[in-house]
């Protein structure tokens, strides 16, 4: 009964559009009023949820990445990786993804690697023959990147949740990221084999240069934020701060395309992600209490072992599924919120690497970002190219289909995810 009311109560307030962190909350109190259990210790796992050094990560890296997007960061990249490539068949949807790669480096956020950056790139790609729902889809399914190459806010999730080493868990990003950059570009090629596509006039050496010139500032984040933490100058939690302060910096005095007005709203924008944020972390804090309190965490941790016969390759499998189809109905957040501490148990009782598995996990709610009903990269990405949900649903299936085949290689190919972090650990 605990388990029918504590999940089923959960995924009917879901059915029934209540925000996700309410969901999480009503149904714990539920269950624990149904079992006669005090709710005292609510209020304490709700500000413990919050109060841990680790978070402060998060408003930090999503105030760095929104002065970033407001400092017209986003066009100045375009122009440097349109003067490099540009001029190739297929120049633009390679724009679009490494610009997705080195955004996500800024932002890193999903959503926001989408907005800043669509604006620009979907109108160019429709513009040079692309379809209108290829061309939304493929920067939806880039901005996806921005979960998994670092720094990145899930990736900071997952390592306060487990205790997993963040900068570890950061490096583990940057070959998965890459790859799925990768398989990306050529999804695109393929989709758009038959489509006569318009190129760019090769750029001059001048051109370069000066397109070069003006993205250096932004080209210097990732190297700075990542720099700092592998030669520990500064934790990661440290590292947020100091890419906020670099990119105000950037945007006030350097391109001086941040205002007082802009900084408003730069600041009211990341004061509701991360209110957002912050409140699925403590409600998911107490129904993840609820889960534990109750022996369920335990049961549905034993269970997936059962039901994998205690074989972990078969195990990672399951977790594939579950991540897939529980990226369809949450946001990533809250994904990890309510999975890690069902599926991390078994996990470690398999032997498996909390790197590698950290990584999975991350690359599966990237996915996650891109699958409808509740892909928030699709409603992004169909606001700026003006197409419909159905439209973008089907575009995206060959990039989903080969972000998905990333994931397998990087599931079964462990080292793919711990090269670097052991790499920097010797």
């Amino acid at each position: 009964m605990p388990t029918l009311i504590l999940i089923g109560g959960f995924f009917l307030l879901l059915v029934l559009n209540v925000p996700i962190g309410l969901c999480l909350m009503l149904s714990a109190v539920a269950t624990l009023l149904h079992e006669g259990m005090s709710l005292s210790m609510n209020a304490t796992n709700y500000y413990a949820a919050c109060n841990k050094y680790l978070l402060l990560a998060i408003p930090f890296f999503i105030i760095a990445g929104n002065i970033m997007e407001k400092a017209q960061i986003s066009t100045r990249l375009i122009d440097f990786f349109k003067s490099l490539v540009g001029h190739k068949k297929g120049g633009l949807a390679m724009v679009c993804v490494i610009v997705s790669c080195f955004f996500a480096a800024i932002s890193g956020s999903g959503p926001a690697t989408v907005a800043a950056l669509g604006a620009i790139v979907i109108p160019a790609m429709i513009t040079s023959g692309y379809r209108k729902d290829q061309a939304s889809a493929l920067m939806a399914t880039g901005g996806a990147i921005g979960s998994i190459i670092p720094p990145s806010i899930t990736f900071v999730l997952y390592g306060s949740i487990t205790g997993t080493s963040i900068g570890s868990l950061f490096m583990s990003g940057m070959v998965p990221g890459v790859l799925v950059g990768i398989s990306l570009f050529y999804a695109m090629k393929f989709s758009a084999r038959k489509q006569e596509l318009t190129q760019l006039p090769k750029a001059s050496g001048k051109e370069i240069w000066d397109s070069f010139k003006d993205a250096i500032w932004a080209l210097m984040m990732p190297v700075i934020i990542l720099g700092g933490i592998y030669t520990g100058v500064f934790t990661p939690t440290e590292a947020a701060a100091v890419s906020a302060v670099y990119g105000l910096f950037v945007g006030v005095v350097i391109y001086r395309t941040v205002n007082m007005k802009v900084l408003y709203h730069i600041c009211i924008d990341s004061i509701r992600s991360t209110g957002q944020i912050m409140f699925i972390c403590a409600c998911a804090a107490v129904f993840s209490w609820a889960l534990n309190v109750l022996g369920l965490a335990v049961a549905a941790s034993n269970g997936l072992i059962a039901m994998a016969g205690g074989n972990k390759y078969i195990f990672l499998m399951v977790v594939n599924v579950i991540l897939l189809i529980a990226g369809c109905l949450l946001d990533g957040s809250s994904v990890f919120l309510i999975f890690t501490s069902i599926l991390f148990p078994a996990a470690m009782k398999l032997g498996i690497d909390p790197i590698h598995f950290g990584t999975v996990m991350v690359i599966n709610v990237a996915i996650g970002q891109v699958t409808p009903p509740v892909g928030l990269n699709l409603y992004v990405a169909c606001g700026i190219g003006k197409v419909s949900l159905k439209e973008i649903s089907y575009a995206v299936i060959p990039f989903v289909l080969a972000s998905f085949a990333v994931c397998l290689l990087v599931t079964y190919c462990p080292i793919l995810a711990t090269f670097l972090p052991n790499l920097l650990a010797t």
